[in-house]
């Protein structure tokens, strides 16, 4: 089993930052893939980001690119998520996923955190 809990949520105005962070514990070994997913109210969760433990490849939706970055410390079993530039749209639970490889499939992650809302509004 693999634990994740994620943390760094809140509210933010328009064109502020955050930072989410996601720790990983347990049988951190059996998962490669890291992945960021968000749901807002009435929508469906949808892919944001993912890195790998391993090489820190990393690959993110067309709506967060080059305002959003995922990194990770595996010192720290840690992943993170620097969000910049948030608009009102960016308003959603956030949550982090473990599984064998990254992949932009919620449906390919095994274990999920319990999501930390990030609301942006002015």
């Amino acid at each position: 089993q693999v634990q994740l809990v994620e943390s760094g949520g809140g509210l933010v105005h328009p064109g502020g930052s955050l930072r989410l962070s996601c720790v990983a514990s347990g049988r951190t070994f059996s998962t490669d893939g890291m992945g960021w997913f968000r749901q807002a109210p009435g929508k469906e969760r949808e892919f944001v980001g993912f890195i790998s433990w391993s090489g820190g490849s990393t690959r993110y939706a067309d709506s967060v690119k080059g305002r959003f970055t995922i990194s990770r410390d595996n010192a720290k079993n840690t992943m993170y998520l620097q969000m910049n530039s948030l608009k009102p749209e960016d308003t959603a639970v956030y949550y982090c996923a473990a599984g064998p490889r990254t992949s932009i499939y919620r449906e390919r992650y095994d274990y999920w955190g319990q999501g930390t809302q990030v609301t942006v509004s002015s």
